[in-house]
């Protein structure tokens, strides 16, 4: 892991730097599936304070974002039931960039290509910081969570499995 000063920027941080949040930057060695345990790993931080962002999509084929502590899974059907459709999926990895404008391993909640409802685990909320993808892979941000609900409006959902 490595703390460094200079950063070249992604739309995350863009779109972070426009609305004045503060956050600090890491590097990671990104290591195909290696996911949130090798992230938790090299950053020395417990996996459950690592957010993943997940995009999946309703019967409709309309896509959400899901954000979900690094050692859990998500209930696709406590989820559907909590937003109050039929049917939740994950989206298909060739959709996923296309609806959020991100590499699959470097999605980012922020700064995304298209505005989608976004649901937060509310346990995030219990942190004083989580660690979260930047946009790039390999690349975390650490900032406060209450961000992600107060710039996206994200709603709290119970829907974590042990993964």
């Amino acid at each position: 892991m490595s703390k460094s000063k200079h950063i070249s920027e992604t739309p995350a941080t863009q779109f972070l730097k426009k609305h004045g949040v503060l956050y600090d930057e890491y590097i990671c060695e990104y290591i195909e599936h290696g996911g949130t345990a090798e992230t938790a790993k090299q950053l020395g931080v417990d996996e459950h304070q690592i957010i993943k962002t997940l995009i999946v999509e309703d019967e409709m084929g309309k896509p959400h974002i899901i954000l979900m502590h690094g050692d859990r899974e998500v209930s696709t059907k406590n989820l559907a039931r909590q937003l109050k459709t039929k049917k939740i999926q994950m989206a298909d990895p060739m959709q996923a960039p296309k609806h959020s404008g991100y590499q699959i391993g470097g999605t980012s909640p922020f700064g995304t290509r298209k505005k989608m409802p976004v649901w937060i685990e509310r346990t995030i909320l219990d942190y004083e910081n989580i660690y979260i993808n930047g946009g790039r892979r390999g690349y975390i941000l650490r900032l406060n969570p209450n961000v992600i609900v107060d710039l996206l409006g994200a709603t709290p959902v119970e829907v974590a499995i042990e993964g």
